[in-house]
């Protein structure tokens, strides 16, 4: 096992990371950022080291200043959480020629699936359902036309690097092409430095559906069931729930064998999610993020697994602790995204918490750094507080969820646990119909 982990992060999932350390008896470095030197990570960890400024370009991906904390505190392997560093092969590999473990999958992997088009033709290769598209990049329109005929339209033209909806773009008819290629490429361009853009069919009302996937290096992999992630605004997650309520149990258990057989073919080390669209009873592979998810905290509830732990005993070269029979599906956990944003028109809302009460009580989990006098920095992602809650069933998980919104104090800054006070109260969540259009094609666009 490890001497000493260095976690290369912020907010809740450094300290999330830091509390398995603590649990495992392994001592933890925090490096931060000048605005987060009195964070309850930095407050906490065993030792910390400031790396630089507030901007997360000269802090947390500065990499010679994360290289030289680990040298300086003599911690022999980087856990790097979730978003900066995560999922960047190069600082993998740098990691690694330091002598250092880098907790995470190979490097190979992190750059196949970092890459859209790539990961595609890993998924195919791995047996993966995928979405009828073009086989590669598409470089010019006339390309772009051609396979339109033999795709179809509606047409979705997608960035191959990057992600969180830039440099996608929709082409409902031929007659759009030009303009969404054109569109999507000078996004991707400026958003990743990669203009290459691939094609697929722009899918109607799909649900966004992960299989999250565990390997270690002795060749055991195993699912841990599916997690539904459709209540998205601009493509980004804000209430998750496991498990899905569209699915069968023969439809879970496809997808999840189908899953962990493509990780098995991929050879992948690690913790790592498929994710896919599913539309009409099919499964269509969109990607694999080679890290911990945000979401990750609702198959623990339902599971009894500690992703994290496991996580970092496969990084140290240990088997995993249970194999695939062993594994049970509990009751119903929903996770709610706390952001520091105003909860109608989402606009950041940093600042000063004078007040803060986590809710409470039997099946609730809150996953935060905050604490009353906290200043919420301007600089980062507006994530500030997992709400995650467990039940025997989904009827029961709601109402303890409805029960914690009421609980939680968060102030005098907005936050959107009033948008999620309003989401438990609707129709569509209440009976599990939602999709990934619904919240701002239905529910915000009500309002």
């Amino acid at each position: 096992m490890f001497n000493k982990i260095l976690i290369a992060n912020r907010g809740d999932v450094a300290l999330r990371v830091l509390r398995a350390c603590k649990e495992m008896g392994i001592p933890s470095v925090i490096v931060h950022s000048t605005a987060d030197a009195d964070s309850m990570p930095v407050r906490l960890a065993d030792e910390s080291v400031c790396i630089g400024p507030p901007s997360s370009a000269e802090s947390y991906l500065n990499v010679p200043s994360i290289l030289a904390a680990a040298g300086i505190t003599g911690a022999d392997a980087v856990h790097p959480g979730v978003g900066f560093l995560s999922e960047n092969a190069d600082f993998a590999e740098i990691v690694k020629a330091h002598g250092l473990t880098f907790i995470g999958p190979e490097t190979r992997h992190i750059r196949s699936m970092g890459d859209k088009v790539e990961a595609k033709i890993t998924a195919a290769n791995a047996g993966l359902p995928l979405v009828p598209g073009s086989p590669g990049a598409v470089h010019t329109i006339a390309e772009a036309k051609k396979l339109g005929k033999t795709i179809g339209y509606p047409l979705l033209v997608k960035a191959a690097s990057g992600g969180g909806g830039r440099g996608m773009k929709v082409a409902e008819t031929a007659a759009d092409l030009a303009e969404a290629f054109s569109s999507a490429r000078s996004e991707a361009k400026a958003a990743f430095g990669d203009d290459t853009v691939y094609l697929e069919r722009y899918l109607g009302q799909p649900r966004h559906i992960e299989v999250q996937v565990i390997a270690d290096s002795h060749g055991n992999v195993v699912h841990l069931g599916e997690r539904e992630c459709s209540v998205q605004r601009r493509h980004q997650k804000l209430f998750e729930e496991a498990p899905s309520p569209a699915l069968s149990a023969d439809q879970r258990a496809d997808i999840g064998r189908i899953a962990a057989e493509a990780t098995r073919k991929m050879g992948y080390l690690g913790v790592g999610t498929m994710e896919f669209l599913y539309e009409d009873g099919e499964f269509f592979f969109i990607e694999m993020n080679t890290r911990l998810q945000v979401e990750h905290p609702i198959t623990e509830e339902i599971t009894g697994v500690d992703l994290v732990r496991e996580q970092i005993s496969i990084a140290a070269g240990e088997k995993l602790s249970f194999a695939q029979e062993d594994v049970t599906f509990t009751g119903h956990a929903i996770e709610c995204r706390i952001n520091a944003e105003h909860p109608e028109t989402f606009m950041p809302t940093p600042g000063k918490v004078t007040a803060f009460h986590a809710a409470g009580g039997p099946g609730v989990r809150v996953e935060s750094c905050l604490y009353s006098g906290y200043s919420v920095p301007p600089y980062y992602d507006s994530l500030i507080a997992k709400l995650v809650v467990y039940g025997d069933d989904r009827a029961h998980c709601l109402a303890r969820l409805k029960r914690a919104i009421e609980e939680f104090v968060v102030e005098p800054i907005p936050t959107t646990l009033a948008l999620h006070a309003r989401l438990v109260e609707a129709d569509a969540i209440i009976d599990g119909s939602y999709n990934i259009r619904w919240l701002e094609e239905k529910f915000l666009a009500s309002d």
